[in-house]
C-alpha cells in the first residue's frame, strides 16, 4: 500500500480488506486465521473502485469477474453487491468530513 495515503484512506484500505475477507469470502476461508491474506491480491483494484465511488453494480461486477474468471468458481452476484455496498458505506463513513 502507498504510504502517501491520508489517514482516512488508510482506514478505508483496512476496512475494504476486512470486507473482502469476512463478507465477500467466495472460497469460505473467513474462519481460518492462516488465510487472512487470501484476497489481498485483489484489494488494490477494488480499493481504487471504492475510492472513485464507482457504483455498487460496477464494483459487484468486478468482484463477480474475479470469482468467475480468476478463481474459476461460481459467483454469488448478490453477495458481490452486498460486499460493494458495505465498502461504499465505509467510504462514506471514513470520508464524511
Amino acid at each position: 500500500m502507498d504510504q502517501k495515503l491520508s489517514p482516512q484512506d488508510k482506514e478505508l484500505w483496512r476496512r475494504c480488506d476486512e470486507v473482502l475477507h469476512y463478507i465477500w469470502d467466495p472460497i469460505g476461508v473467513a474462519g481460518a486465521p492462516g488465510a487472512r491474506d487470501e484476497y489481498e491480491s485483489y484489494l488494490l483494484e477494488v480499493f481504487h473502485l471504492v475510492m472513485k465511488a464507482a457504483s455498487i453494480d460496477e464494483i459487484a461486477a468486478h468482484l463477480n469477474a474475479i470469482v468467475a474468471e480468476q478463481m474459476g468458481i461460481t459467483s454469488d452476484f448478490g453477495r458481490c453487491r452486498q460486499t460493494a455496498k458495505v465498502m461504499l458505506d465505509w467510504r462514506n463513513w471514513t470520508h464524511r468530513n
